[in-house]
């Protein structure tokens, strides 16, 4: 029985009563205050939530010193490994009652740095953070005088959205300003990767013998780089001097506080630290929590470098420290439950490090505070064989207990995966808070050996930080440049250019849609305007691609990502083993239903005319009541199983991957498509007046490849159906999320069902699903009463959030999703 025909029918839901509501959320409050394996886990995970985020200008006060002194004196990988050292000496170490694991990103838990050398915030953004309803960031009155008397200052003229602002021509601002494209690196850098095992099997005492060794093979006579080499080199041994200081700083900071404590319990764990932190992460782990320390500090030290797109994830953690597991076990000085409360200090220690603040159009693309990590459990290993351990097991508990933001967890499911393995995932997922995110690993290996990676390193391949989108393991530079708003460029066709939201002419005149005598030649002008926005947004990604070559090297990551240290070149330079450079496309659906009402009803059956149907959209079917019944009910719609809309799905994909993918950048890399929006189709429904397919002005796209809202009517095995025509396997990511109500999934028929449809998409080759389980009637009251829901978490795109920190649109995009039944 294949998996299609095993999926059963289940009954659709009853909606609650609000009083069965509201019972419930005093039974979840209740269960929040538990959550955690033990006391100790159970009294950090509160600290964790109940402390509101705040900025800390220490770390931008510490590079203004910095660059004051060494600015113009250093070459430049030179001053940012000095930096990065003098941070590491300067700054304030917090450890906290009750903490096994230690180190933050900031001063304290939940408090972000901020990174003046690639956004240097205004008062404005400052008052911005402080005041906003959702997310707000405590910015004191001393923080904006610093920011204002001393950072600016330095930092305004410097920073490289300023430099990156002005040498991007008009063309480039008009498309950005009206809504057609994002771009990430305006206020991150690059670094949206994934580690790999090497840490683990060396410490950064040894990366500096790797480094002095490559520094005395450098041939001055005749290599030209000879000196762009060394410093270089120069910069990542400063760094890895900083990683070894961090740890002595904390050993000798636990010991300080062992010798003060009476309680002599927490002098031991002090002590215990202080052992730790001696051997990590100068030397190489040798103990399970050894090694959870060792990654922490590598966390810590690279988000500190830089904002590189919020995170540095671990990859494979249970590949990673099942051997330390074993070995544990095995002399008998680590227990299963001992090995679980680790973890779930690590995972508190994921949710106190609020991404660095985002203003502007980076907000509005990424509107959240999560850090971006990303647990890859249960994948392949590096010779094919099945990765699921007891560790796996582990995390899944953790995930299950701790229920929090952060960190992101997914599990790869393959061929070869036991069924009790993915069983207990849909446990969890089916609990109605988004994680974790189901992975193909068999179709993640594909993607990568399509790209140019050997089959070793594939089978390494790791999903990055939060998102949906592939990578090699701790050996490639794989960036993520920005969001393109795919729909909005039939809307520039169908007004020759004119961009109603910033009332410019933004594009190219393509023609007199009005005119047109065939799909064909509609068609044609849609490829004609993507080419031309494309263009555009790719010739900007070159520029800042160079910009953060020239100004920006990332040392320390260019340590522990292959080839770097062999080729004496910055991981931003194209130092890491493979590169790539991703555009994530938006609206996938609605441009498919557009294009497909179109090619229906003005060139097939001629239900209207062009003009009608432009003049309809203009006007937000205001008194074009006819029409726009026709385009909602009554046109075929991808995520249906229906060959008329999906043809049309199939030539936009072909047509993406012709006009954007296999594009050439500075530092080697290939521009790689990928279908991720995280909040960014929120962002470009508002800049849109109404589409074709009846989706009015202003509302949100649809997120990922996920239909649009209602469109889907023959249940979710058609959407998968529909999805897997979609080429996934060429492309960098594809993100797919179903919405099921509880009683959907409930009880054993319920998991076999998920389970069976998880794994009739991956035969199919789809890249990615994820699931919301909760129903309209629950988040409709959560919007009403948020005071009720303070813990409901909901699957966004990417990554989950706190239903109360989305704004409206959001929530409504969220409710508005179909309710799947099985």
């Amino acid at each position: 029985m294949s998996d299609l025909q095993f999926i059963s029918t289940i009954p659709s839901s009853t909606s609650q009563r609000p009083e069965q509501l509201h019972e419930e959320t005093q039974e979840r409050r209740q269960t929040l205050k538990k959550r955690g394996s033990t006391p100790r886990t159970q009294r950090l995970r509160n600290i964790s939530e109940s402390t509101h985020p705040s900025i800390s200008l220490e770390r931008a006060l510490i590079e203004t010193d910095v660059y004051r002194k060494y600015e113009g004196k250093l070459p430049t990988p030179v001053l940012r490994g000095l930096f990065f050292k003098t941070l590491m000496e300067r700054r304030t170490l917090y450890l906290g009652d009750d903490e096994l694991i230690v180190g933050e990103k900031g001063t304290s838990p939940q408090s972000a740095p901020t990174f003046p050398e690639l956004c240097c915030h205004t008062i404005q953004d400052f008052n911005n953070m402080n005041d906003r309803e959702h997310v707000s960031f405590k910015v004191t009155q001393e923080d904006k005088r610093i920011q204002q008397d001393t950072i600016i200052p330095f930092w305004k003229q410097r920073a490289t959205m300023t430099k990156m602002y002005s040498a991007l021509p008009q063309s480039w601002h008009l498309l950005f300003e009206g809504g057609m494209f994002t771009e990430f690196m305006t206020q991150r850098g690059p670094g949206h990767t994934v580690a790999d095992g090497k840490i683990y099997g060396k410490g950064y005492v040894d990366c500096i013998t790797d480094i002095d060794a490559q520094i005395a093979r450098i041939d001055y006579n005749h290599d030209m780089n000879s000196a762009a080499k060394k410093a270089e080199l120069q910069g990542m041994k400063l760094t890895c001097e900083g990683m070894i200081i961090l740890g002595k700083r904390y050993a000798q900071k636990a010991r300080d506080m062992a010798s003060c404590t009476e309680d002599a319990q927490r002098q031991q764990e002090l002590l215990d630290i202080a052992r730790i932190c001696e051997r990590v992460p100068a030397h190489a782990p040798t103990t399970f929590r050894e090694a959870i320390q060792m990654y922490w500090f590598t966390h810590i030290g690279v988000t500190n470098e830089m904002n590189n797109w919020d995170s540095y994830s671990p990859g494979k953690l249970d590949q990673h420290l099942q051997p330390f597991y074993e070995r544990g076990l095995r002399e008998t000085k680590l227990t299963r439950e001992q090995a679980r409360e680790l973890l779930e200090c690590l995972w508190i220690k994921f949710n106190s490090q609020p991404a660095p603040p985002k203003v502007g159009i980076t907000l509005k693309e990424s509107a959240t505070y999560t850090d971006f990590c990303n647990i890859n459990t249960g994948a392949l290993k590096a010779d094919g064989s099945c990765g699921v351990s007891d560790v796996s097991y582990l995390i899944l508990d953790v995930m299950d207990e701790m229920k929090l933001l952060q960190p992101s967890s997914n599990v790869q499911i393959s061929r070869k995966t036991p069924e009790h393995f993915l069983h207990r995932a849909c446990e969890i997922s089916r609990k109605g808070w988004g994680q974790p995110a189901f992975y193909n690993s068999d179709a993640l290996i594909q993607e990568l050996l399509g790209m140019g990676k050997t089959l070793e390193d594939a089978r390494e391949s790791g999903i990055a930080s939060g998102c949906v989108e592939v990578g090699t393991a701790g050996k490639e530079a794989y960036v993520l440049t920005g969001y393109l708003n795919i729909p909005k460029v039939l809307e520039l066709v169908l007004n020759r250019g004119f961009d109603h939201y910033s009332n410019e002419q933004i594009g190219l005149d393509v023609g007199n849609p009005r005119e047109f005598s065939s799909f064909d030649e509609l068609y044609e002008a849609f490829e004609r305007e993507l080419r031309y926005v494309t263009d555009i947004k790719v010739a900007g990604n070159n520029l800042i691609e160079q910009l953060f070559m020239d100004t920006l090297p990332v040392p320390l990551l260019s340590v522990i990502t292959d080839d770097c240290i062999a080729s004496a070149k910055d991981y931003n330079c194209g130092g890491a083993r493979y590169n790539t450079s991703y555009i994530q496309c938006v609206g996938i659906a609605t441009i498919t239903d557009s294009l497909a009402v179109l090619r229906k009803h003005v060139f097939v059956d001629h239900s209207f005319s062009m003009n009608e149907l432009i003049d309809a959209c203009n006007d937000d079917f205001c008194g074009s009541e006819k029409i726009l019944d026709l385009v909602k009910n009554h046109t075929p719609k991808y995520g249906n199983d229906d060959e008329f809309a999906d043809s049309i799905l199939h030539n936009v994909d072909d047509s993406l991957q012709a006009i954007i993918a296999g594009r050439p950048t500075p530092k080697g890399a290939r521009t790689i498509v990928e279908f991720l929006p995280t909040t960014c189709h929120v962002y470009f429904g508002q800049t849109m007046t109404a589409s074709p397919n009846g989706r009015r002005a202003h509302i949100p796209l649809p997120d990922g490849i996920s239909p649009e809202k209602g469109a889907d009517l023959h249940g979710p095995t058609a959407v998968i159906r529909s999805a897997a025509k979609i080429n996934q396997l060429r492309t960098g990511g594809a993100l797919l999320n179903q919405k099921f109500t509880p009683s959907v999934v409930a009880g054993k028929k319920g998991i076999l069902a998920m389970s069976a449809l998880i794994r009739a998409y991956f035969t199919l080759d789809g890249h990615h699903i994820q699931f919301n389980v909760v129903d309209r009637a629950t988040l409709i009251d959560a919007q009403k009463h948020p005071l009720d829901y303070t813990d409901l978490i909901v699957r966004v795109a990417g990554y989950s959030d706190y239903f109360n920190n989305l704004d409206k649109a959001l929530q409504d995009e969220i409710i508005a999703r179909t309710e799947q039944a099985l």
